[in-house]
């Protein structure tokens, strides 16, 4: 065969290929010459039962990613050499990293890296909590004398040695207890003793005793504090063995939720102010999450006797029926969770993921009613963690506001430390999720087989 025999074959293989393409796509599909319900959807995300080692891979790429980018280390910020924490100055400062080690976020990271150990079995992400902790427990009687001999210059443990606000404490203080109940480290628990002590007895409270703040407004309360206080009074609660640290707990999730929950959206508002007579309606996705991590964490640990412990329940189940109405197609909430057109964000949805399976997991909630929508939005986190183990699409840090301006255009960055915890804990959840119910493709639906 010629070149140009060849060429007009090729030619009019082609112009049938596309011919026959066009008069298939133009067919008339009905529901008597086709399967029409089998069609195949196109999901934005994976529609399917995700799997332990799937997730358990995604897992390991957040851990690889983190251990490389929080180093455990001192370093005099002059000469940039690493130092022992003995010989601790003023020019003392953690090795440089991508996340600051003391900070709230971290403290849910440290907690997420314990969670996602137990799931998985690999004692490595225990270990990278331990690591670290560790490292600040052994340097903390060095730091503090140098705070209190100079409590203006730089100390890289400053928050931990003289917490000042509930973002200070709150996660470092749960995550650092939980470590305790692992390993027994008496060395650890000095730590913890600070920062218990400055929530119950140092952070400013309204006259009924809710902890509040001074900021945006005079007493304001923040939905995001109660994340920052509740899970570290009821794991004082757990490891003291004193009542008053669970009744100080669940004081807070009633106080502020008789202020701050919209009974007919069942969600959350982002901010109360007390001088307000209007109280502005700005759902923000991630303070919601913050209280729904809160009642669950403080549920794992309350006595089942606790005369509270029904009316936590009901305000959980009632929040996650809430939640629910607002997930959206992709299986992630948006930022604003009423305002459609606020974008989809990350942070939130993994808290929600981790958070509604814990109590499926704990049975507080209906398992059949929630349990497909919890594992679509792991599914839809799972999109953003990177092969690089970054988690992408996560509302940077953000205060209150009181117009929709401010929360649709908050930044998302893969380096926004919120991210981070709330995935490993919702890839541990689920994990557990799954190893305790099985899940099927019901006439192309995902969901719990009976």
């Amino acid at each position: 065969m010629n070149r140009k025999d060849a060429l007009r074959k090729y030619l009019l293989l082609t112009t049938f290929l596309l011919l026959s393409s066009y008069i298939f796509s133009q067919a008339k599909l009905t529901d008597a010459n086709a399967p029409l319900h089998a069609l195949k959807p196109d999901y934005p995300v994976p529609y399917s039962v995700p799997t332990v080692k799937g997730i358990s891979n995604k897992l390991d790429k957040v851990y690889a990613y983190l251990n490389a980018a929080t180093p455990a280390a001192f370093i005099n910020k002059q000469t940039k050499l690493q130092i022992d924490f003995v010989a601790a100055d003023t020019n003392t400062i953690f090795k440089a990293g991508d996340f600051r080690l003391t900070s709230y976020e971290w403290g849910v990271t440290y907690a997420g890296m314990l969670a996602a150990g137990k799931a998985t079995g690999n004692n490595k992400f225990i270990a990278y909590t331990q690591d670290r902790l560790g490292l600040m427990a052994d340097a903390f009687p060095y730091f503090k004398k140098l705070y209190q001999k100079y409590p203006s210059a730089v100390n890289p443990l400053h928050t931990v040695v003289e917490p000042k606000a509930l973002d200070d404490a709150g996660a470092m203080c749960a995550a650092i207890i939980k470590t305790i109940e692992i390993n027994q480290d008496k060395k650890l628990k000095p730590l913890a003793d600070n920062f218990i002590d400055y929530i119950s007895n140092k952070q400013f409270r309204l006259d009924d005793g809710t902890l509040a703040r001074g900021r945006p407004k005079a007493k304001t309360l923040w939905l995001d504090d109660l994340f920052m206080s509740v899970p570290a009074l009821a794991q004082a609660g757990k490891l003291t063995g004193d009542k008053k640290y669970f009744d100080d707990a669940a004081k807070q999730v009633l106080q502020f939720s008789e202020r701050m929950f919209n009974k007919e959206k069942n969600v959350y508002i982002h901010g109360w102010v007390e001088s307000m007579s209007v109280h502005p309606q700005f759902h923000w996705a991630r303070a919601n999450g913050w209280a729904l991590m809160a009642m669950v964490e403080l549920l794992d640990v309350l006595p089942t006797d606790h005369p509270d412990r029904n009316k936590i329940i009901q305000q959980l189940q009632l929040h996650v029926k809430g939640l629910a109405a607002y997930q959206s197609g992709s299986g992630f909430w948006h930022q604003l969770l009423d305002r459609l057109d606020s974008y989809l964000e990350t942070s939130a949805t993994a808290i929600y993921c981790y958070a509604i399976a814990k109590a499926i997991n704990q049975k507080w909630i209906d398992e059949k009613a929630y349990t497909p929508m919890c594992l679509l939005a792991w599914n839809a986190v799972s999109t953003k963690i990177t092969n690089d183990g970054l988690v992408e699409g996560t509302c940077v840090g953000t205060g209150m506001a009181f117009d929709p301006a401010f929360y649709y255009y908050r930044p998302t960055s893969a380096y926004a430390a919120h991210g981070y915890g709330p995935v490993l804990l919702a890839g541990a959840e689920i994990i557990t999720l799954l190893k305790q119910h099985v899940f099927e493709m019901n006439d192309s639906s995902l969901q719990l087989k009976d």
